[in-house]
């Protein structure tokens, strides 16, 4: 059920949409909808089952066509953790969100993390590098502690 006021990201990709002149449509409001009320990335099976689910029909091809279109427009990007799927997770705005993911080597769950002292060291190894940073991604994997208690 929509809310009176629309989330942050839903907001801000129909906004980015509209200006690049896509009209609204029924399968890409929901799968924007969805992305929205995620914590972290989703392959587009799991998007699709999800919809499915939430009795929300959106066909298989307006998923990958709507996935396609959000990553051209850097709404989305592609984050691989090494399992051979790809995930989508939200862009948010420049310094408004930002998070890594830890793996679990035993149940696959990822789990999202953000962690202040992290960024200070990347941004300080480049700046002692000499490196203009544009981006980065940290990727922890071990077990969680569903499975690390189950040892």
């Amino acid at each position: 059920m929509p809310s009176a006021e629309a989330p942050r990201w839903t907001a801000y990709a129909n906004e980015r949409l509209a200006g690049e002149g896509y009209r609204r449509g029924g399968g890409r409001a929901a799968v924007i909808d969805l992305l929205d009320a995620q914590n972290c990335a989703l392959t587009a099976q799991e998007i699709e089952d999800q919809l499915r689910d939430g009795e929300r029909r959106v066909g298989r091809a307006t998923v990958y066509r709507v996935l396609d279109e959000l990553v051209a427009l850097d709404l989305l990007a592609k984050v691989e953790i090494g399992d051979g799927l790809t995930r989508f997770e939200r862009v948010f705005p420049e310094g408004t969100h930002h998070h890594h993911h830890f793996v679990c080597r035993n149940c696959g769950k990822l789990i999202p993390f953000e962690d202040d002292e992290l960024e200070r060291v990347l941004r300080r190894i480049a700046r002692r590098e000499g490196l203009e940073m544009e981006g980065h991604d940290v990727t922890l994997r071990g077990l969680c502690a569903d499975c690390s208690d189950s040892v």
